[in-house]
């Protein structure tokens, strides 16, 4: 089931967005970016450290989505 989960630890300045809870690892993709990747590939979510630090108007978050349908 397709599902879209968003956390923000005001505290460690830390975002997570997930897309599809399925197992995966993390893999840095620029300074503080993180995207999870499942084992065959697909991005199922990502993760932001220092949030407030980056500049809002100049963040890249450089990961496509694909829509799904829902159940």
């Amino acid at each position: 089931m397709a599902s879209l989960r968003v956390w923000y630890d005001r505290e460690g300045d830390y975002l997570e967005v997930i897309f599809e809870d399925a197992p995966a690892t993390l893999k840095e993709i620029g300074d503080d970016i993180l995207k999870r990747r499942t084992p065959d590939g697909r991005v199922v979510g990502l993760a932001v450290f220092n949030v407030s630090k980056h500049d809002r108007d100049k963040l890249a978050l450089p990961i496509s989505v694909t829509a799904i349908k829902a159940a």
